[in-house]
């Protein structure tokens, strides 16, 4: 699938909502700067406590609502103040917390073939594991279909993941991640994919 032109008119999104994702708003984003072009995907994992799926921690840390003292590992990012555009739970559920044309808070400090501060210029994406875990079938299923809505609506001219646009800070989602086969799914050219995912084994 090779991305077409941004279309301004989408039965799929409205105002940079995807239309097939619940919606959740996040208070954490801002602008794009003036000029900006959203050509990037930045694939994530996270998990509430880590390693544990299916309670709401993650949706409320992207909303500002976390109870600081639920968890002792809470206390090692108390305060933090994050964001995604979207999120994609281990059953395949999404759901979006940053309008696709705002800047969510999800890179970090970042570079990634020439660009700097990613934020600036991309759409962030978080699947529900844990760094080097496998990920589910449904949530691949999910995340074709997301990215497909996503090379349809802005020039995309590149997926990395969090671990590629800030290496050795980041290390997610790692070497669980199918690379082979979201690039198979999507019916992109290798060139849309960091050097040497494409080949490494799928653990």
């Amino acid at each position: 699938m090779i991305p077409s032109e941004p279309q301004e008119h989408s039965p799929l999104w409205m105002d940079g909502w995807y239309q097939f994702s619940g919606q959740l708003a996040s208070p954490n984003f801002g602008s794009r700067p003036s000029g900006a072009t959203v050509n990037l995907i930045v694939l994530h994992s996270i998990s509430l406590p880590p390693g544990q799926y299916g309670g709401d921690d993650v949706q409320r840390l992207f909303t500002n609502q976390l109870d600081w003292n639920k968890h002792p590992y809470f206390k090692s990012i108390q305060g933090m103040e994050v964001s995604s555009h979207f999120f994609i739970r281990r059953h395949g559920e999404l759901q979006q917390f940053v309008s696709a044309n705002d800047r969510a808070w999800h890179a970090g400090v970042s570079s990634y073939r020439g660009r700097s501060n990613c934020n600036d210029s991309s759409i962030g994406i978080e699947l529900e594991g844990v760094e080097g875990g496998l990920f589910e079938d449904s949530q691949y299923e999910t995340l074709v279909g997301l990215c497909a809505a996503i090379l349809q609506r802005y020039p995309i001219a590149d997926i990395a993941g969090h671990e590629h646009v800030a290496p050795g800070r980041k290390a997610d989602p790692g070497n669980g991640f199918d690379w082979a086969f979201l690039q198979r799914a999507l019916g992109l050219p290798p060139q849309y994919f960091p050097d040497g995912v494409l080949s490494k084994n799928h653990c």
